[in-house]
C-alpha cells in the first residue's frame, strides 16, 4: 500500500531526473558550439594540458569551483522570489540553471578522466548513471501513455481536439 502511494513521487523524481540528464546532454553540444565561437576551445586545451598535470583530488576542486562561483545566482533567485519578483526570479533561476548545466558540462569534460581516477568518483558516476537508466525504464510506460493518447488525438479530426478543450474548460468552470 505504501509503496502504491510512493510511486507517483518516484515518478515524479525520475522525472525531474530525467530533465536534469536531457539538459546535460542537451546542453553539452551547445556549450561545445558557444566554444567554437568564442576562445574558449584555447581554454580548454589550456586547462586540460593543466589539468593534466593536477592530481585527481585538486581536479575535483576544478570541477567544484564553477559551482560554488553560480551560487550566488541562485541565492539572488531566491532572494528575488521571497521579494516577489516573479518574472525576475524565473528568468534568473533558468538562466543560473542552464549557465550551471553548460559549466558544469563543459568543465566535466575536461576533468572527467581524472575524476574517474578515484574510486568513490567512479562508484558515485556509475550509481548515477544506473540512476538514470533505471529512471528512463520507470517513465518509459508512463510517457508511452501519453505520446499514444497525443497521437491518437493528432490523428483523428480537429473536433476531437475541440471536444478534449470542451471538457477541459467544463471541468475548469465547474470547480469555480
Amino acid at each position: 500500500m505504501i509503496r502504491r502511494m510512493l510511486h507517483p513521487l518516484v515518478v515524479l523524481l525520475a522525472l525531474i531526473f530525467l530533465v536534469e540528464a536531457w539538459l546535460w546532454d542537451h546542453l553539452e553540444p551547445i556549450v561545445a558550439r558557444i566554444v567554437a565561437r568564442i576562445p574558449l576551445r584555447r581554454f580548454k586545451v589550456w586547462l586540460a594540458r593543466r589539468i593534466e598535470r593536477m592530481s585527481p583530488a585538486l581536479t575535483l576542486v576544478v570541477f567544484i569551483v564553477p559551482a560554488v562561483l553560480l551560487f550566488p545566482l541562485k541565492l539572488a533567485g531566491a532572494w528575488l522570489l521571497m521579494n516577489q519578483y516573479w518574472f525576475s526570479a524565473l528568468l534568473l533561476i533558468v538562466f543560473s540553471k542552464f549557465l550551471g548545466v553548460g559549466v558544469a558540462a563543459f568543465i566535466f569534460d575536461v576533468t572527467r578522466p581524472k575524476l574517474l581516477q578515484m574510486g568513490w568518483f567512479r562508484a558515485v558516476y556509475e550509481f548515477i548513471l544506473d540512476i538514470r537508466r533505471r529512471a528512463s525504464e520507470l517513465v518509459a510506460p508512463v510517457l508511452a501513455r501519453i505520446k499514444a493518447v497525443t497521437a491518437g488525438l493528432r490523428s483523428g479530426p480537429s473536433s476531437r481536439w475541440m471536444r478534449l478543450i470542451q471538457r477541459l474548460r467544463h471541468r475548469a468552470q465547474s470547480t469555480r
